[in-house]
């Protein structure tokens, strides 16, 4: 998998921060953070607590002499910590109290859905990590990885996604008047993935950037889009990125209308039945 992604990521085909699988498919997902990671951890610990407290409760009125009380706290304690963990994370495929509320899930490297053998590796190294050591081993691991990994992960070959995204606005301009000769005869091919919500994500935060950070970063997309536009207007950074997207979208917009256009004229015979085939 790291051969395959390695070579794809050489040949400028995939954008370095996207999760790339074995066949070299690159998946649109977005790695937690460690601190969304942390808060889901901490909502976890403290709902095993009260598990565990509430059965600690439970079984101390029993009537057991010390050696049974023994036994049985140290069954409570595995129970809570590592079976309870692995068993929700196993039924959920990949999710618990404090995934679920930042709204996160915890899948495999190639973005299938985690197993049992996941879930029993990441709650067995998090006894060390997050018990033992109070979440500081997880929190150092977590800084230093780039995908936010914890040791558990590591191991398990599993990182945490997040699935709770917000809700989409749609950013409604045209090609800029100074643009329009230029739109008439230009070649704009589709953007990759990851620069396109590049694109569309600076023209969502432009109104709150400052007026240098908004300048540069425009530069900056206008210099990645540029291999992807013939010819390629010259003139105000920003003005030529809104020029690249409007012109894109209007010819998606086309190529979609003329693709529903040719599958309704040819839903009769899609429809219909073969020459000769008799009715029953």
């Amino acid at each position: 998998m790291a051969d395959a992604s390695a070579s794809v990521r050489a040949a400028g085909r995939i954008d370095d921060e996207a999760l790339v699988t074995g066949e070299a498919v690159a998946l649109d997902v977005r790695p937690a953070s460690a601190v969304m990671r942390a808060g889901g951890a901490a909502i976890d610990v403290i709902a095993t607590l009260i598990v565990g407290f509430a059965a600690f409760l439970a079984i101390a009125g029993l009537d057991l002499d010390e050696a049974a009380i023994r036994a049985v706290g140290i069954s409570l304690v595995v129970a809570c910590i590592v079976v309870l963990p692995t068993t929700v994370e196993t039924a959920s495929h990949g999710r618990s109290l404090g995934k679920l509320a930042l709204g996160l899930r915890v899948v495999r490297d190639d973005g299938g859905a985690i197993g049992l053998r996941h879930a029993f590796i990441r709650a067995l190294v998090g006894v060390l990590e997050i018990w033992m050591t109070f979440g500081g081993l997880a929190v150092l691991v977590g800084f230093l990885n780039p995908d936010s990994k914890r040791l558990g992960d590591l191991l398990a070959g599993t990182h945490a996604q997040v699935e709770r995204v917000p809700r989409y606005s749609p950013q409604g301009f045209g090609v800029p008047a100074p643009l329009t000769a230029w739109a008439a005869i230009a070649d704009v091919g589709r953007l990759p993935d990851p620069v396109a919500r590049r694109v569309a994500a600076f023209f969502h935060n432009a109104p709150h950037l400052a007026p240098a950070s908004r300048r540069r970063v425009a530069e900056r997309l206008a210099v990645e889009v540029a291999p992807y536009v013939s010819p390629m207007p010259s003139g105000d950074a920003e003005l030529v990125l809104a020029g690249v997207a409007a012109l894109r979208r209007e010819r998606d917009l086309t190529a979609l209308a003329l693709e529903s256009q040719r599958m309704s004229a040819l839903e009769p015979v899609l429809d219909a039945r073969p020459l000769g085939f008799p009715e029953r």
